[in-house]
Order: structure tokens, then sequence, then C-alpha cells
């Protein structure tokens, strides 16, 4: 790929095509990519990932969440890029580190208010990346501009990681509350008549506990 200009942030890929940060060249997560063809680039900041759907994509791996000292800076200065992509964050969720996942979930979509979904390693990522670059012709189902909209699928994944809540609640909750501020944000008592009390409890616990010093 001919070298553009530093301020590629921006840059859309062609249809079926995926921008990929060079340093992913020899990755497991690009050679499992199917039916995309890839553009490899050194410019694209902070970002991992630019997708044809202008969705960019930063990936958080085991490792990143277990030393912890420098993937939160990481992610401020991608939700602070200047961009007109949505950006959307892959955290990896395995046994090492998923003990971390609520602390990273919070702050990424509470603190940041990015779209955070969990994946179990770069071969899950890969095929998500697979699936969104060939729907790239539909509109981006990450932006969350209604109510409607929070009910896609990565939003509805995080929903039912909370403790007590199902996919029935989850649909639920995301029909009743118009954003993931306002669900984390929710009384027990908002929370009671949607769900019941014993679950009601438990999401308001879960979007309200402290995090662990230093975090």
């Amino acid at each position: 790929m001919e070298t553009k200009a530093p301020a590629l942030l921006n840059a859309v890929p062609p249809h079926g095509h995926v921008i990929v940060s060079e340093k992913w060249r020899n990755s497991s997560l690009i050679q499992s990519l199917k039916g995309v063809k890839i553009l490899f680039e050194n410019e694209l900041g902070v970002a991992d990932f630019h997708l044809a759907n202008k969705i960019c994509i930063l990936y958080v791996s085991e490792c990143d969440i277990i030393a912890a000292n420098s993937y939160k800076r990481k992610l401020v200065r991608y939700r602070n890029a200047s961009s007109s992509f949505q950006k959307l964050v892959l955290v990896e969720n395995t046994r090492l580190s998923e003990q971390y996942l609520s602390i990273v979930q919070k702050f990424v979509v509470f603190d940041l208010g990015l779209t955070l979904l969990p994946v179990s390693g770069q071969s899950e990522a890969s095929q998500l990346i697979t699936q969104i670059v060939h729907g790239d012709s539909r509109e981006n189902p990450f932006r969350r501009t209604s109510s409607s909209r929070l009910l896609d699928p990565v939003v509805l994944s995080l929903v039912q990681q909370v403790p007590g809540v199902g996919r029935v609640k989850a649909l639920a909750l995301l029909q009743h509350f118009s954003s993931i501020r306002q669900l984390c944000n929710a009384a027990p008592s908002e929370l009671e008549p949607i769900v019941g009390q014993a679950a009601a409890q438990q999401i308001h616990s879960f979007f309200n506990k402290p995090t662990a010093a230093g975090t």
C-alpha cells in the first residue's frame, strides 16, 4: 500500500477491505481473517483497525489488562482522538483476565462512553471483524442514535454479563432506558418494576461498586 500523509485517522477503506496497523501484520488475528482484503498502514494513530462502515477498533489484550499500567491511558487517547469514526473497543476476556473485566467495562463504557465487546481471543475478534466488513453496506450497527439502536448485539451482550440479568431481562432494560449511562445511574426503585427486586439490587450494585484502588 502506498504511504499516505500522517493524518490517516479518518481514512475509510473500500468495501470488503480493512485497514490494519502495521504492528498486526504477523498476528494470528490477521491470519484468521477470511474473505477480507487487508491494507497495512503505519499511520492509524491509536486505533488498530479501520473498517469501511466508519468503525475503528482498539484491541485490549489479556496482557494489557493484567499489566494494568498503560491500557487506560491508551483508551483515553483513543476516546479523545479527533475522528468521525464510531470507536469500538475489543477486550480479551480470558481465564486470566476475567476477574478484571467488570472494572474494564465500567471504565470503557461508563467513564469514557465507548462501546466495548469482550472476545475470547484473536480468533473470535477476527470473526467479528469479518462479520462487520461483510455487512458494511448497511447502517453502522454500533452507532447508538436512539433507544432502538441500543438493542444491537454488542450492548445486549454487555448488559447480559451483569449478574442476575439474562437475555430477556437485558432486552427489557434496553427497551426501557434510553442510554447505557441512564441504566448505570438508575436507582433500584426504577429497576425493580422491570426486572424484580433481587435483580434490581444486583444490577445497581454491579454499576455502583467501587473500583480497586489505583485502577
